[in-house]
């Protein structure tokens, strides 16, 4: 398995996987345009992509999604609450594929287990992405854990996991009031103290790559997330899990599920 977190964050978000036989994108939310663009810096060829799936219907998730559906000709696995909110903004769709949250999506050799999540949208997913034998949790835009999640995360090797603010960063920034209450509520965006303990509950010896995503721009510093998450895998004894700073502007790099050995940091430049 491969893939690439092609941007992250409240600008657009999207990811990029790929099998020995399938390649998918999860969300959509920058152009059609932005989206070849980011592919194509991490020599991904767009026109090889065997579908999207829609994970909720916020603008930074599905800005594209039309555009890229129609130009690709590919199916957008998307549930009915959630296209119902997003028909606007993504139009005619000429391959839909209506499923439910918690339904398995299987795609050739990759199979897309899908579950609920807290988060303010009509019908929100995570997912996990699974093919011989490895799973990739991808897990953004979420309120609070809840033992589903944590279920659902336990025994991934690679996990892309929303670190979105500093508490203390939000509480005294320029957000106004109502938009801070809504980003650390039970259906906002997880700190970094809470992604970090999320992090304790599910890490174990499986856990061999964390990719730090969703990370404000406004409210948070890589080296505040990256300080909670080693304090987090330390006290799992997992020093050895590799840890990559997602980045709203720049694609991070393809990671393959060949890993090395000894411990690394990276922040997506």
């Amino acid at each position: 398995m491969r893939f690439s977190v092609l941007a992250s964050g409240s600008g657009g978000n999207a990811c990029y996987v790929e099998t020995s036989h399938s390649r998918i994108m999860i969300d959509a939310g920058l152009s059609c345009r932005e989206l070849f663009r980011r592919m194509e810096q991490v020599n991904i060829d767009p026109e090889g992509l065997d579908g999207l799936l829609i994970t909720h219907e916020h603008i930074d998730h599905i800005r594209g999604a039309g555009p890229l559906a129609r130009r690709l000709d590919i199916p957008v696995y998307i549930n009915n609450r959630t296209l119902r909110r997003a028909g606007k903004t993504i139009g005619n769709l000429s391959r839909p594929v209506i499923i439910h949250t918690g339904q398995v999506v299987t795609i050739n050799d990759l199979h897309l287990e899908t579950f609920t999540k807290c988060h303010d949208a009509a019908d929100p997913m995570g997912v996990v992405v699974s093919s011989n034998g490895i799973k990739l949790g991808v897990l953004t835009d979420l309120g609070r854990s809840t033992r589903l999640v944590e279920d659902r995360l336990r025994g991934c090797q690679a996990l892309i996991l929303e670190f979105n603010h500093d508490e203390e960063m939000l509480e005294n920034g320029p957000y106004p009031l109502e938009l801070k209450r809504r980003i650390r509520g039970q259906d906002g965006h997880l700190s970094n103290r809470q992604a970090g303990s999320l992090v304790r509950s599910i890490s174990n010896e499986e856990l061999k790559v964390l990719v730090l995503a969703h990370l404000s721009k406004t409210n948070n510093e890589p080296r505040k997330a990256l300080r909670e998450v080693n304090n987090a895998l330390r006290t799992c004894g997992r020093e050895g899990t590799r840890i990559i700073v997602s980045n709203q502007d720049e694609p991070a790099p393809i990671v393959d599920f060949i890993l090395p050995s000894r411990p690394s940091e990276e922040i997506n430049p």
